[in-house]
């Protein structure tokens, strides 16, 4: 068993973005069926949003953000991470990651 968050994609850039970059993932075969996953970058950004919109209260966003950050390394495209950061006003909680 394991959880899954669903959300209905929003009218804004960022969602756009997320969708673009998703990737479907096999979860069932005969018949096959199929999700789309939101990549690590496009769940850190989510995160750190709901983490300041929560009035940064969350302890369990910014520890799934570090346990994120920590398994996907040097995987994460960290350029991308600080575009996005920036448009949804989450630059200075991304950068305490990288301290």
């Amino acid at each position: 068993m394991f959880k899954v968050d669903i959300f209905v994609m929003k009218q804004r850039a960022f969602a756009q973005a997320q969708f673009a970059r998703a990737r479907s993932m096999l979860v069932a075969s005969d018949p096959d069926r199929y999700i789309r996953v939101a990549s690590a970058e496009d769940m850190i950004l989510a995160k750190l949003e709901w983490y300041r919109l929560g009035a940064e209260a969350s302890e369990r966003q910014w520890r799934d953000v570090m346990g994120i950050v920590k398994v996907q390394g040097d995987r994460l495209d960290w350029d991308y991470l600080q575009h996005q950061a920036r448009a949804l006003g989450v630059a200075d909680l991304l950068a305490k990651l990288k301290t």
